[in-house]
């Protein structure tokens, strides 16, 4: 029987120079799969594993063991199946705490001086809150206080219970400020800084506090976890200063490197972690 025949031709590539093409779905040709109607998602319905990781207790996969333990419980029962999804309504508890499905935001922003650290933009005039609007979409709140003439590192969350336990007095964070008198600083009122001064009554105790390396005496280093309210421009009120320039370069471990004036950036993990530690 000869080879080229009609039934041979058909089988044939067209490399093989017969005059049959296979289809090729190399190229997106493949034929559409029958898949039916396809149902759009729920906006109000969350994966649990999602919304335990959103509430700042841990990771989704960390989420994960922790249900297939029971120890998550949606409006009072235990709830093990993976891929479960509950409305945003729903109570959902780990080991009895309630929990809150809004992610949680850390955002460190490098403020300019002359902008208030609250508030949103009104009248034309720029605020501090108004520069990190995007970082979010839920509402932040400043850690501590910077004053409007300062500048420097400020950090804004969402987590309330952050906010609460970094504010606490005992707490009092490490912070290193770069000063700008407005005339030299004398050798005898930077003693009495670093033995301790009495501002309305009560002693300030600092870490430490010296001259700026190569630069005029009027510009000062210190270092200072007080938290009590304006205490750095107090403490050089009542030795007869007045502070041309005030940033605040370290907050709580937290640094303005790689971080340029009016920009913000968020904490990584390892900074979260640490802020975590403070109890």
């Amino acid at each position: 029987m000869n080879r080229s025949g009609s039934n041979d031709d058909k089988r044939a590539s067209g490399r093989q120079g017969g005059k049959f093409r296979k289809k090729s779905y190399s190229r997106g040709n493949a034929p559409v799969k029958n898949q039916g109607s396809v149902q759009p998602s729920n906006p109000n319905l969350i994966r649990l594993n999602k919304y335990v990781a959103n509430s700042g207790i841990c990771s989704r996969r960390e989420a994960d063991i922790y249900i297939s333990a029971g120890n998550i419980t949606v409006n009072g029962t235990p709830v093990t199946e993976m891929g479960y999804k509950v409305k945003l309504e729903d109570e959902v508890r780990f080991e009895g705490r309630l929990l809150n499905p809004i992610k949680r935001e850390y955002v460190l922003l490098n403020k300019p001086k002359g902008l208030s650290t609250t508030g949103r933009t009104q009248q034309g005039k720029r605020t501090a809150l108004g520069l990190v609007s995007k970082a979010s979409r839920a509402e932040l709140k400043p850690v501590g206080k910077l004053g409007k003439d300062a500048s420097g590192l400020i950090l804004y969350t969402n987590d309330g219970e952050m906010i609460k336990r970094l504010s606490r007095p005992k707490n009092g964070l490490r912070k290193i400020f770069h000063i700008e008198l407005d005339k030299p600083f004398r050798s005898a009122d930077l003693k009495k800084v670093q033995e301790g001064l009495t501002v309305d009554e009560k002693v300030v105790k600092v870490q430490d506090v010296s001259f700026v390396d190569n630069a005029p005496k009027t510009q000062i280093g210190l270092e200072i976890y007080s938290s009590r309210t304006n205490i750095v421009q107090r403490i050089f009120d009542t030795l007869g200063y007045e502070i041309v320039k005030i940033d605040r370069v370290v907050y709580a471990g937290l640094t303005k490197k790689d971080l340029p004036r009016g920009h913000w950036r968020y904490l990584t993990e390892q900074e979260l972690a640490n802020l975590k530690m403070i109890n």
